[in-house]
């Protein structure tokens, strides 16, 4: 092997594990060091859907969520739920669950969409609004799809109407993941002028409140050459965030599993590695020259194996996530050690997950978390 070959291989090579999906439990989580947390706030996604998936009850897991001591949600207003046929708009489900974080004195980051919104498949826009599907490997332009682009504002702007004078609103996501492929089933991204359009209309119809866009942070080479050429041209969710919003949102899992043979699994894992690292120092610097916030909306707290559902295997803990991790997540994305936090806010990214692991007889990742939310 040629020598350049070898030293671009060799950091990809460092970063795969190969291993059994799940691993015994251990205490681990017990004696991992919490960093504290000064002034960041401390809160979850609330997934409904994933509580579904899991086999909860999605009223249950916001009153768990709301009796913990955490100062804010994130909650989606999704498009195909609240516009579920030609005319309609059905907001009841989510009047009740800002009714009841209201109620608890809790803040609320409400993600409109509209395209795109956290949580699989992280595409809501209603069958009716998009006869047929967007084409794989271009970029989706307000001029190239009019009627989408026109329908989109018309559903951000009635949500953002609807809530705006609800003191319980900390902020408004605009899209997730914005510039960025649908995962890796898709390859046609939202152009910046479409999201751009987006978030000059929500600035005007609430000018008092901050938005925030979201990104994927790579963790890996391997991820961050594959997103390099994947959001080309336009840069990806984290550039446009810097550039267009008032609090930038990085989205951190360490570890992913990438393929699957023979019972053991092959997972994607840079921590540690010098190559690898959140850029807090380019980030931060761009964050304060344009007068914006750094903040964590995604740290992995739950597993990411080859399941869409994340698995939940009796008396074991799945490899790519066991609970000490969500600690040593929460750790890193504060910013770099021995400094006071770079990020106002961190929102654990697996709730639906702790407390089916907790019916199941698991109760550690839920001790986990009390564990930084107590001693933070």
């Amino acid at each position: 092997m040629p020598a350049a070959a070898a030293v671009a291989v060799a950091p990809l090579a460092a970063e795969m594990r190969w291993r059994r999906p799940d691993q015994p439990p251990s205490d681990r989580w017990r004696r991992v060091a919490v960093r504290p947390r000064g002034g960041c706030l401390l809160g979850v996604s609330f997934r409904p859907l994933q509580a579904e998936a899991l086999g909860l009850a999605p009223d249950e897991v916001l009153r768990r969520a709301l009796d913990l001591p955490i100062d804010i949600l994130r909650v989606g207003a999704y498009w195909n739920r609240l516009e579920p046929r030609p005319g309609a708009f059905e907001p009841q489900a989510l009047d009740d669950t800002l009714d009841r974080i209201q109620q608890a004195g809790r803040k609320v980051v409400l993600a409109v969409g509209a395209v795109k919104n956290f949580g699989y498949p992280e595409f809501f826009v209603p069958a009716h609004r998009l006869t047929q599907p967007l084409r794989e490997g271009t970029l989706v332009t307000p001029d190239g799809y009019p009627e989408l682009a026109s329908a989109a504002q018309e559903f951000v702007g009635r949500v953002v109407e609807r809530y705006r004078e609800r003191d319980c609103i900390y902020a408004w996501q605009v899209e997730h993941e914005a510039l960025d492929p649908l995962g890796l089933e898709h390859s046609w991204r939202l152009a910046r002028e479409f999201v751009a359009g987006e978030v000059a209309l929500v600035r005007s119809l609430d000018p008092g409140r901050p938005i925030l866009m979201n990104g994927y942070v790579p963790t890996s080479a391997a991820v961050r050459l594959t997103q390099a050429w994947r959001t080309r041209g336009q840069g990806d969710s984290v550039a446009g965030a810097l550039d267009l919003a008032d609090l930038v949102g990085l989205d951190i899992y360490p570890r992913s599993a990438v393929l699957g043979a023979g019972g053991r699994t092959i997972y994607l894992d840079g921590e540690g590695l010098p190559w690898n690292h959140v850029p807090w120092d380019r980030l931060s610097r761009r964050a304060r020259k344009r007068g914006s916030q750094l903040l964590v909306s995604e740290g992995q707290a739950e597993p990411w194996e080859l399941q869409t559902v994340p698995p939940n295997p009796a008396g074991r803990v799945p490899s790519s996530c066991p609970p000490e991790r969500l600690i040593v997540t929460y750790n890193r994305g504060l910013g770099p050690p021995g400094l006071p936090p770079l990020v106002g806010a961190y929102l654990f990214w697996g709730l639906e997950y702790w407390l089916r692991r907790e019916a199941t007889g698991d109760p550690t990742y839920l001790e986990a978390l009390r564990r930084v939310l107590t001693e933070s």
